[in-house]
């Protein structure tokens, strides 16, 4: 071979392995909504206003049949960031620091600065609030707080009971206050509300690393649509209250145990709200000013999330970052006669979950049955991480290669689980029915159970259980299969 040709074809083997050894890891940003249900037009709600989720959604992966693992914010946060379900760590509810239990745990977000990643959480990514704090370790610059619990009016001075909780102020002092309003509706600008500066913030932070030589994961965490439905009047007035869905059954189903039913609750802490007590339902003309909050909330929230997908955009970064929108769990807005989450049941535990890979050429939307706890793996997987031994169990599956080459399914059910007066229902779901069984933690005793067949729907109306049904006996399997849950931890010493 020629000396000039023998040359060339060294300085190309040279360049083409150097390129490859220096090409960047994905990017992640993560954008976490609090309360979110699938209200969107992408998850053909045809109510709801939501084009810059819609519009981005189009050439990402939307995952239709997507859970939580715990309908509350705390347990939920923690199945994501752990990968772990609750009955695996036995981190049900707040005040309970995972660090106690679990000191040398790797979260997600340490993982990847463990592996040479730039993390930084802006907004409501861990729950802060309720003797529950964020996690320094897992972040490589502080972490940026925002309120989720917040009102713009200035006649607003004193400190209500739900800010105080969500300040770390005991519940002892806090349910000394007022309650504060469970809506806000004044014509002022989106930073007047703790989104609109996140969604500022992030902004910024993506400037700032476009010149970072790090690779990073990013989390943005928002607050709306969680009560109060503090939103600016724009996007009330996107709605007219009477064409928005109005709950057709507001009543328990029917033989569903008493232990795996609510009223009041999260609901009854604010002060236009009665005790169930008092009214069961709630007046139409109420029902219909929370329905209209919560859509206002999500419009709010989309124009907030859209802000920060555009410049990742513009700043030429979305070439190379994986990003992921999730909801931490699902709502009830009045069906069944229930508010917010808390239970077991379908509109409480369906979430949005979508997820935009660089290499997508277009859109799907997926019927593939995922839970919170399988992003940890995808994720680490897809930016290519090793996951080390670690202290906390990896609950989670990997979606990475289904993701890029959706084909067999992973998972034919998924779990969750959410504990009541001393009990714990834990549920599976498959793509056609939900069993639940009832018991206590603690006592070897017999198991309650619900299930339910969505053939006619997403509402629960009547638990069908008998000890021969054949959908029973085949999730009872399932069910039994899986290990015993952990009883709860103990609570956590308040920080000073």
């Amino acid at each position: 071979m020629p000396l000039k040709s023998g040359f060339i074809l060294f300085a190309l083997f040279i360049v083409f392995n150097c390129s490859h050894a220096q090409e960047k890891p994905y990017n992640v940003l993560m954008i976490l909504v609090d309360d979110l249900r699938p209200t969107l037009g992408t998850y053909s709600d045809k109510h709801a206003i939501s084009p810059n989720i819609d519009n981005w959604a189009k050439e990402a992966m939307v995952f239709e049949r997507a859970y939580t693992n715990q309908a509350v914010c705390v347990a939920s946060r923690y199945n994501l960031l752990l990968g772990s379900r609750s009955t695996s760590t036995g981190l049900y509810d707040f005040g309970r620091a995972f660090r106690d239990s679990y000191p040398e745990a790797i979260t997600l977000p340490e993982l990847f600065k463990n592996n040479g990643f730039y993390t930084a959480a802006i907004g409501k990514v861990f729950h802060v609030g309720h003797n529950t704090y964020n996690d320094e370790q897992s972040w490589s610059v502080p972490h940026w707080h925002d309120k989720v619990i917040g009102y713009a009016n200035p006649d607003h001075q004193h400190e209500t009971r739900e800010e105080a909780l969500f300040a770390n102020k005991s519940w002892g002092d806090a349910n000394k206050l007022e309650k504060g309003s469970a809506w806000e509706r004044l014509d002022v600008a989106d930073e007047a509300y703790a989104d609109g500066r996140v969604a500022k913030e992030a902004v910024n932070r993506l400037d700032e690393l476009r010149s970072n030589q790090k690779p990073f994961f990013l989390a943005v965490g928002f607050a709306r649509p969680h009560l109060p439905f503090t939103v600016p009047k724009k996007y009330w007035d996107l709605y007219e209250p009477q064409d928005l869905p109005f709950p057709y059954n507001q009543k328990n189903p029917l033989n569903a145990p008493s232990v795996a039913v609510k009223r009041d609750g999260e609901i009854s802490q604010y002060s236009e709200i009665p005790l169930a007590s008092e009214s069961d339902p709630f007046p139409k003309e109420l029902t219909r000013t929370l329905i209209h909050g919560y859509y206002a909330g999500v419009s709010y929230v989309d124009v907030q999330i859209g802000k920060v997908l555009k410049h990742l955009k513009e700043t030429g970064l979305d070439k190379n970052t994986i990003v992921v929108l999730w909801g931490d769990h699902g709502y009830l807005l009045g069906e069944m006669g229930m508010w917010t989450k808390h239970v077991n049941y379908e509109l409480a535990n369906r979430i949005p979950l979508i997820i935009k890979h660089p290499k997508m050429q277009k859109g799907i939307h997926s019927e593939s049955l995922i839970e919170t706890v399988d992003l940890y793996p995808t994720l680490a997987t897809l930016a290519k991480i090793a996951i080390p031994s670690m202290q906390q169990k990896i609950d989670g599956l990997s979606y990475d290669k289904y993701i890029l080459h959706p084909d067999k399914e992973i998972r034919e059910t998924v779990y969750h689980c959410f504990p009541r007066e001393g009990k714990l229902g834990r549920a599976i779901r498959n793509k056609d029915f939900r069993l639940i069984a009832w018991q206590s933690i603690k006592a070897n005793e017999p198991a309650v159970y619900e299930l339910y067949s969505y053939k006619d729907g997403l509402v629960e109306t009547e638990n069908i259980w008998r000890e021969d049904h054949p959908e029973f006996l085949k999730l009872k399997k399932v069910l039994d299969a899986e290990p015993a849950p952990l009883p709860m931890r103990p609570e956590s010493k308040p920080k000073k």
